[in-house]
Parts: structure tokens; sequence; C-alpha cells
């Protein structure tokens, strides 16, 4: 049996990326026609870090498309530890139709798909958060561009740059995005992901390009995305990232400079009052709730177009 996993946002390709979009719009919009979609199929859900939004999206979406959820912590099968990721692969797929993982090295995802008979999710690790970024995208198609596509919109990313921005990187090739990048020096994002998302961009008229000072690099921006300065497992690093990140943030000066009609996003969880003002989350140009109910509706997308495709 051949087999799709969601590793990165790569693994699908633009005319497919589209073709999720379409896909989440007939989610959210005609919910009842797929309340069978993945009837009788089983997840199980991996989590090595605590989470919210990834945790109620997921297990709500394959209900909602009829299907099960099974829920491990690290508490429940202590990942690579208890025993090797690639036999837990070989387990999960003789019990359940999909694996979706929250971990944090990336090649914990690599090894699950590797081994899984069965199609593997990458919904968090060190590299990368793809459902996030599709989910985020599909928001901006949605709602900013009429269902229209996004070649040649100009979002401008603020802040770390860490899986959430590699992801954003890698759908700016995909779409054609105008994507500027404002990272203090040292917190740049994964040079594999700008190589690759630089080119591909390039390849359809795109862009994906540095610019150190924030007020420079919203000019004319259509879209304002952060992430928080400090993510689970940086704990130790906080202090010297604060420091680092000094200026790196969404307020309102930076939303004085953006184009008047620019939204603002984020992935949440918010560290309020670092990585963005409460003024500018809880502004009227704010789409960021919009982005976290999308996950829903994205995810449940994405976990019909592997299963489909994986027969």
């Amino acid at each position: 049996m051949s087999k799709r996993d969601f590793r990165l946002v790569t693994d699908v390709s633009r005319e497919e990326l589209q073709e999720l979009f379409q896909l989440t719009a007939g989610m959210k919009d005609r919910p009842e026609d797929y309340s069978r979609a993945l009837a009788g199929k089983t997840m199980a859900m991996i989590n090595e870090k605590q989470s919210l939004r990834t945790k109620v999206t997921f297990e709500a979406g394959i209900q909602q498309l009829g299907g099960f959820s099974v829920y491990l912590t690290n508490h429940d099968i202590n990942l690579g530890k208890r025993e090797p990721v690639k036999d837990v692969a070989r387990n999960l797929a003789r019990w359940v139709d999909l694996i979706v993982a929250r971990v944090y090295k990336q090649d914990t995802i690599h090894e699950l798909a590797d081994y899984a008979s069965v199609p593997v999710i990458n919904a968090l690790s060190d590299e990368g958060h793809p459902c996030q970024i599709v989910s985020d995208m599909f928001t901006l198609w949605d709602q900013v561009r009429g269902r229209d596509r996004l070649h040649g919109f100009k979002i401008t990313y603020i802040g770390d740059g860490n899986n959430v921005c590699n992801s954003l990187i890698l759908a700016a090739g995909l779409l054609g995005l105008d994507l500027v990048i404002c990272t203090p020096a040292g917190y740049e994002p994964h040079s594999r992901a700008v190589d690759t998302g630089r080119r591909m961009a390039e390849e359809i008229g795109g862009s994906v390009r540095f610019e150190p000072e924030p007020l420079k690099a919203v000019k004319d921006a259509q879209a304002l995305y952060t992430d928080v300065w400090t993510s689970m497992g940086q704990e130790a690093e906080q202090q010297k990232r604060l420091e680092a990140f000094q200026g790196f943030q969404i307020n309102e000066s930076l939303l004085e400079a953006a184009d008047d009609k620019a939204v603002i996003m984020h992935c949440l969880p918010a560290h309020r009052g670092e990585e963005i003002t409460d003024a500018a989350l809880e502004s009227k140009q704010s789409i960021i709730f919009d982005q976290a109910e999308n996950r829903l509706h994205g995810q449940k997308a994405i976990m019909k177009f592997l299963v489909d495709r994986s027969k």
C-alpha cells in the first residue's frame, strides 16, 4: 500500500495546496457533507508537549468526520525511551489509520513516517508546524483574498525564526508570496527552509527576503505575523531572548507603518506584552482567533486528503 505523510509543508504540491484550501472551505461551509468522510477510521495522537489548539482541533476534527481518537502523552508511552520510535510506529500502524505527532524533534517525525505504514502528520516539531501554516494560509485565502490566490500577497514575519517561520517560508514557495523575514541576528530561520522556499517562490514570481529593521520590514505589508519569543523547551534562554527581541514587537507603531488594511496574525499561545501588545492582539485588524478556528477545518481537510491518497 502506498501512503502519504505530511512531514513538512512541501509534502504537498502547489496544486494540492489549492485543493486543500477548497476542501477546507467545504469542511467549514458544509460540515454535514463530511460527517462520514472518515467513518470507522482511528487516529492516534502523540503529544510530547502541552497543547490546546492541536489537541482539541485534531480530536474534535476526527470525531466530526465520523472517526475516533486515541490520545497518547509521554506519561503513556514515553516515546523513544520506553521503546524505540520505530517500534511505536509499527505497532500503531497495526491498530490505527492515522498517526498525528506533536514532538520536540523533526527526526522523530521522520522516523515515525519511515516505519509506519499509515499516514503520519507533523502536528509540530522543532523544524516545522505545517498544519498551522496550512490553516493560516487558508485564513488569508478565505477572508482577505475572498478565496482567490495568494500570489504576490505581502506578509512580514517579525520575531523568532522558529518552526512556524520555517513553515511559512515553505508556504511562500508554494504560493508565490512576497515574504519578508525580520529577526534579530542569531535567530534566523533554518537555512534549508530559506533555500527551498526562496527557490520555489522565485520560480513563480514570489520572494523570500530579509529585512533586519522592523519599521522597514512592515512597509506595505498586508499581513503582520509573529510568534512567541521563547518556545517550550527554551525556558532557560528566556532572559537572553527578552533582551535580544526588544524592538521586534507587533505594536501600534508597526501597524501605522504597514498597509492601512494589514491584518495581524499569531499562531498562539501569545505572550501579551512581549511579541505582541494586548491592543494589537485585540484590535479589529486581528484575525488571530480566526486562524485558531481554521485549525479545525484545515486539519480535517489534511486528514481526509491523506487517507484518500493512502488506499
